[in-house]
């Protein structure tokens, strides 16, 4: 069988994310017959149904999702090779480039880049994002937290594991408490938990505001229009408007330093071996 080639899994990934050649042509900047020729010939390459078609529309097969996981880990693994050769060519794969969640952990951050004399560049990102930042090679390493992120396929060092609290409003009755539990949090009348958005960008259902970034999640917490549950090191971002409770039942997190397993980077031992230090 020939190798597969990046432009036709990119193609086919277009089309099994969107499950519509028209939209998926779009996408990639093409006309839609040679897309759905394209597809045609990777099927008979393979010798399998990869997309059902009917007048309904286009649906994955078994073995279309079997191709889009391996696709997408092909075309990012691509991706890597190619930043992080460029990367090699400019600084001597010397400089680091760190993701981390916006807002959080800023004091085991800044910790860890006082620890390692080498240069760093963080990059800030939203929610979730630093898995796909490693395995598309924006980053290097990334601070990540157990057991919200998804840390299948990296190689990990633990840093700090912390209970979570709950931020409300400064004026809110329940803000005078010492401690609280989820369920308290879960019935409060008129403030629900914001809700942050899902690996694939979609939101749990819910009655909470759908939040994008601290600084929203900041403004709406003061307004009394929602609370948030985080860890408690979250409180250095807090306003005078707010107040972190401690909440006795909730789970606690683990901040790690993730990296990708196959990395052979000597620039990211270095970083791993000062974050072992830390501990």
């Amino acid at each position: 069988m020939d190798v597969l080639e990046t432009r036709e899994l990119r193609y086919f990934v277009a089309v099994a994310e969107d499950l519509h050649f028209g939209r998926a042509a779009d996408r990639l900047g093409m006309a839609q017959p040679p897309l759905s020729r394209a597809i045609q010939q990777l099927e008979r390459r393979l010798g399998v149904t990869l997309l059902e078609r009917n007048r309904r529309g286009v649906a994955l097969t078994g073995a279309g999702r079997v191709l889009l996981d391996e696709a997408r880990t092909l075309l990012d693994a691509a991706a890597a090779a190619a930043r992080r050769t460029q990367r090699a060519a400019t600084d001597g794969g010397n400089r680091l480039v760190l993701a981390t969640k916006a807002g959080a952990n800023h004091e085991l951050l800044r910790t860890l880049l006082d620890a390692y004399a080498a240069e760093v560049e963080v990059l800030l990102c939203g929610m979730g994002d630093q898995a796909r930042m490693l395995r598309d090679g924006r980053a290097d390493v990334a601070l990540m937290q157990r057991p919200f992120d998804e840390l299948t396929g990296f190689d990990t060092e633990e840093l700090l594991t912390e209970q979570q609290v709950a931020i409300l409003p400064a004026e809110h009755p329940l803000a005078t408490r010492t401690a609280l539990t989820m369920a308290e949090i879960g019935a409060v009348a008129g403030l629900p938990v914001a809700r942050w958005p899902r690996p694939d960008g979609t939101y749990e259902p819910g009655p909470g505001p759908e939040i994008h970034d601290l600084s929203q999640l900041a403004q709406l917490i003061a307004l009394g229009q929602t609370t948030a549950v985080l860890c408690a090191s979250s409180r250095w971002w807090l306003w005078s408007a707010h107040t972190a409770v401690p909440l006795t039942d909730a789970p606690h997190v683990t901040t790690v330093l993730a990296w990708p397993a196959h990395s052979r980077s000597r620039a990211v031992a270095g970083l791993v071996g000062a974050a072992t230090g830390l501990r």
